[in-house]
């Protein structure tokens, strides 16, 4: 990662050179061009400014794929239904994104992008995005950075509403390995970061529900013991929607 230490995602960097002014306004002018082009949607067509996407997607430049993930998000936005035709091209670029191997920022604003996506799609023709997807997002919960937690938990809360039957067994596995990071971050030391576990939490609840196949009274797992203890004494409210909902 690249982020540097005490610097929080999306906070002002120090001032840049000529040449890097000079590239970030030749990026900005580049997805400027790109949303006028969806608008009026006469001067360049769509597969190519996705062709130019996929090629900026994988610029050495961390820049230039930070602005490709931020672009996308803006498509997302202003054209939903462009999105919706062109699903596979977008969520490879924001899966590649995803799991940038260098930069935070990349990986954030891919996570950003992925969450508004996902809303729009309703989880529709996912394949087996939805497993690069949950993979990279589980192993950025415990991030040291503030901003990649808070969108890891937002992002991961809401696969859990996606993952219907086709997914359901792979997911509860995943929740059952998150189980120690959801409880863990329930006391986070950024109050928004907890906020939003919490809300992943319950939307992870139908997963921890006891079943022949993954309770965790099994002899493989017998974290319940501590999920209710841990619970009790910090989220009460948490252990009695989970009794409730016949969850534990």
């Amino acid at each position: 990662m690249d982020q540097t230490p005490g610097r929080m995602l999306g906070e002002p960097l120090s001032s840049p050179t000529t040449q890097s002014k000079k590239k970030s306004t030749s990026v900005m002018s580049f997805f400027s061009k790109v949303s006028w082009n969806l608008r009026l949607q006469k001067q360049e067509p769509l597969k190519n400014v996705f062709f130019i996407l996929a090629e900026t997607a994988r610029d050495p430049s961390v820049k230039k794929r930070h602005m490709v993930m931020r672009g996308l998000g803006t498509m997302a936005c202003e054209t939903p239904d462009k999105v919706r035709k062109y699903k596979k091209i977008i969520l490879d670029l924001l899966v590649h994104g995803l799991y940038d191997p260098v930069s935070s920022e990349v990986i954030h604003e891919s996570m950003k992008t992925l969450t508004i996506i996902l809303g729009k799609m309703q989880g529709k023709a996912l394949g087996s995005f939805f497993i690069d997807i949950t993979l990279q997002t589980r192993t950025l919960l415990d991030d040291e950075n503030d901003s990649l937690r808070y969108s890891a938990f937002v992002l991961f809360g809401q696969l859990a509403a996606l993952a219907g039957r086709k997914w359901k067994r792979f997911f509860t596995r995943q929740v059952k390995q998150t189980q120690d990071s959801l409880l863990t971050h329930l006391q986070d030391r950024n109050p928004q970061v907890a906020t939003a576990c919490k809300t992943t939490f319950q939307a992870c609840s139908p997963y921890l529900r006891q079943s022949k196949d993954y309770s965790f009274q099994n002899e493989e797992d017998q974290r319940n013991p501590k999920l209710c203890r841990q619970l009790s004494h910090y989220h009460p409210e948490l252990l009695q929607f989970f009794y409730a909902n016949k969850i534990l």
